[in-house]
Formats: C-alpha cells, structure tokens, sequence
C-alpha cells in the first residue's frame, strides 16, 4: 500500500496557500524544482492533477481543494502525536522583534509549530521597521531580532537568506500603467520604500505617494483597492496581489538580506532554540 509523506501534504499546502510553485519553494526551504516534482509525485499517488495553470498562476483543481481539508487535518494530527509523546523540557520567554511583513505572511505558521513544539517557551512578539528594531535603546529588549539589510553582504554576521525585492499591484488593477506611478509604501525609514525612490528616480519614472501605512495588512487594503503599488521582498507577497515582472517597464530592485540578531551576551536555550527553527524554516 502506498502512503503519503507529510513533507509532501506540507509542500501541497504551502503551493495551495500562495498559487505558485517559486513562492512555496522560498517558504519551505526547497528548490522549485524539488518543489514541483513532490508535487507530481503527489498526484501520480493520488491519480488526478491538483491544480491548474491559469494566468501564470496555480489555481486548485476540484480534486485539489477536496485534498486540502483532509491535508490540514493531517498535519494537524501528527504535529499533535509528535508533541504529545515528546517531553518538552525547555522553558522560559522570548521577545522577538520582526518586521510587520514577516509577522503577517510567513512567520505565524513558522511561530505556531515552535509553540506546539515547545509549549513552556512563551513568546513576545513585536513588529516595527527594521531601523527601529534595531536602534541601541530599543535592541536591548528583544532576545531575537529578524531584520532587513539594503545592502547585501558576505561579511555580514546572522545573515539566513537574501531575498529578491519585487514591485506588487492589485490583481484586479493595472495602476502600474498610470504615467506618474502612484506609490503605496510604509514611513520614512523603510528599506522597500527607500529602494523603491532610489531606483524609480535613477532611470527618470514618474511618481507620487498616494498612500503611507506602516503595517503590511494597510499596504495590501490600499493596493487591493487599486490605489497603487509597492515593493516587498518576494517571499512576503500576499496571495491577493501579484508580483509585476520586467515586462511592465518598472526598474529592477535588487535583493535585501535577512538576518538574525541575538542580544548581545549569552543568550537563552530558549533563544538559541527559536532563532535555530526560524533559521532552519526560512532557508
């Protein structure tokens, strides 16, 4: 009798969560390739396509959406039988600071298996810029720190991955096309709204700030109601909107580095711990 892998459910949902197979591979650590081919394999155990290619973009099949019920409740199970039977010895609070975007999209499921994994560690979770996070008076009081760098670099310490910065419209609206280019960006300070500035002015493009919001669910209102666009790094990008490629005529943006800072001293276990599984999840 053939059986499914959980690593396969969990590559099934993350596809299904965010319609493409290049954004599931970025959230689960894989390459697209290894990506795509356990989902084949899925459907060659199944018998049936899960999903259908629409406009650049995966849409579930009837069979797909059937499956994905039954795949939460999977992995809901043996996450629970995994945790039941282990005996979590560790203990204490984290403060993590991280920046809005990351606390919206990839983060809460990354977060929720550490709390199921380790249910004595209680977690204090704040979402500023970057610049902010970062500043001496308010980096004393987080253990942990996720946090964007413009600048790519080699010889940077706590460096997980980079990431590729994108421009993003609503799907349903095409302001990209608008002679002066209408901005929805997060305040002063931001790395995607300093990025997104520097370059449309290196190659001469039009633009106006229509609408400023500091956290990721406002930015993602504003676009969807078709008041402009924005910049995120390409592993943020919420389902409802799409990434704008090079054949809309905007500059390219580069990659930021993300990376983890521990406070200065000896950190925790439960620290140590955290900062090892968000490490390990986003790479």
């Amino acid at each position: 009798m053939r059986n499914i892998s959980m690593d396969a459910l969990r590559t099934f949902l993350a596809v299904y969560d965010v319609g493409s197979v290049t954004l599931a591979a970025d959230q689960i650590g894989r390459s697209q390739p290894a990506t795509s081919l356990q989902i084949k394999r899925l459907e060659e155990i199944l018998g049936c396509a899960l999903f259908h290619r629409i406009k650049k973009r995966l849409t579930p099949s009837d069979d797909g959406i059937k499956l994905y019920a039954k795949a939460r409740q999977i992995i809901k199970i043996n996450d629970q039988i995994l945790s039941d039977f282990q005996k979590p010895a560790l203990h204490g609070s984290v403060c993590l600071g991280i920046p809005s975007e990351f606390a919206i999209t990839l983060l809460p499921e990354i977060l929720g298996r550490f709390s199921a994994a380790y249910p004595y560690v209680a977690l204090d979770i704040v979402s500023d810029l970057s610049r902010n996070l970062l500043s001496a008076e308010q980096q004393r009081r987080y253990d942990l720190i996720l946090s964007l760098h413009g600048r790519p670099s080699k010889k940077r310490k706590g460096v997980i991955k980079s990431d590729q910065l994108v421009w993003v419209g609503g799907s349903q609206h095409v302001t990209e096309q608008q002679a002066t280019l209408p901005l929805v960006l997060a305040q002063e300070g931001c790395i995607y709204r300093q990025r997104a500035i520097q370059r449309l002015s290196k190659v001469k493009r039009p633009w106006r700030l229509v609408h400023t919001n500091p956290d990721l669910s406002g930015i993602q209102s504003a676009i969807d109601a078709g008041l402009g666009i924005t910049v995120l790094a390409r592993s943020t990008v919420p389902k409802s909107l799409k990434i704008l490629d090079g054949n809309h005529g905007l500059p390219a943006l580069g990659s930021i580095d993300i990376c983890l800072v521990t406070r200065a001293g000896k950190p925790t276990e439960a620290a140590n711990r955290l900062g090892d599984y968000i490490a390990s999840s986003l790479t």
